[in-house]
């Protein structure tokens, strides 16, 4: 099965799909060990540690379709994509689509807010019209070459209209042909009940965890209860990343040694351990010279 396949089978599977966010092959080759079944491609991560810039429409499609090509050479997990806008009107999203599906996205995200967008826990979005997203979102369904790769439809109108606009964008988009409903941002307890109350039966639906967001922190467990199918944890990995990197530079500048820090860090071995060094050596070996 290929990857995309997998992810749609795993959708209508029991049990949320827990996707955490990863930004570069090291941080997808660490999920993937740990044990995940797929992963988020996250977008503010990208741009996080590619730009140091904030979440703010500042990159590419070219830069992301690089990301998920490293990533899915590395791993073989299902890789949910962010795709932003699309990366512009509805022929901008069909060369979004085929590209990142030929990068190895086994689903794409794409999202109603206008260029350039932002986070979706920033405040300042605008939207594009829904009848413009609901148009791309058809311009991705006819783009895709594999039937299986998820399309994800996110709307932001919770913070911009209202929640129950946001509810009939979300039903737009189903009508449209999306695979997956991701309304972003809700606000409490009685926004997300309302959510699943409205689309749960129909279609699978992803919840989004920001830590210091605007929606309630709530774990796997509690999101599958209250109905949800997948849940990404899109910003977790780099906001754990800022301490360590903010107190690793700062112990280093104070010692000059590592030695203090070095009961948090792996050493050369360990770290070549955990990229497969040993294996991957012992597989170039039967390419030398002289075992021909």
């Amino acid at each position: 099965m290929t990857p995309s396949s997998v992810l749609k089978q795993r959708l209508k599977q029991s049990g949320i799909l827990v996707a955490p966010g990863v930004f570069d092959a090291f941080s997808a080759m660490a999920a993937a060990k740990a044990g995940f079944e797929a992963l988020y491609v996250s977008g503010a991560s990208i741009a996080y540690t590619r730009l140091g810039r904030p979440d703010i429409g500042l990159f590419g499609l070219e830069e992301v379709a690089d990301v998920v090509s490293h990533i899915s050479e590395r791993v073989d997990l299902p890789l949910v994509v962010d795709a932003d806008t699309g990366f512009g009107n509805a022929l901008n999203v069909q060369r979004t689509v085929r590209l990142l599906e030929r990068s190895g996205a086994a689903g794409i995200q794409i999202e109603d807010q206008a260029m350039p967008k932002r986070c979706g826990h920033l405040d300042g979005k605008a939207l594009v019209s829904k009848s413009e997203m609901a148009g791309k979102i058809r311009a991705a369904v006819d783009a895709r070459r594999d039937e299986a790769t998820q399309i994800v439809a996110r709307t932001d109108a919770i913070g911009v209209e209202g929640f129950e606009a946001a509810l009939e964008r979300a039903a737009a988009y189903k009508e449209a042909g999306a695979d997956v409903l991701f309304v972003e941002a809700p606000r409490d307890e009685a926004e997300i009940a309302e959510v699943v109350k409205r689309f749960g039966a129909d279609i699978p639906l992803l919840a989004n965890q920001v830590e210091g967001g605007k929606t309630p922190a709530m774990t796997a467990e509690e999101l599958q209860e209250a109905g949800f199918d997948i849940v990404i944890f899109p910003g977790g990995l780099m906001r754990a990343l800022a301490v360590t990197i903010t107190e690793y530079f700062q112990s280093l500048h104070a010692n000059g040694s590592t030695k203090p820090f070095q009961d948090r860090m792996l050493d050369f071995r360990q770290l070549n351990e955990l990229l497969g060094t040993p294996g991957i050596l012992e597989a170039g070996r039967k390419y030398d010279g002289e075992s021909v």
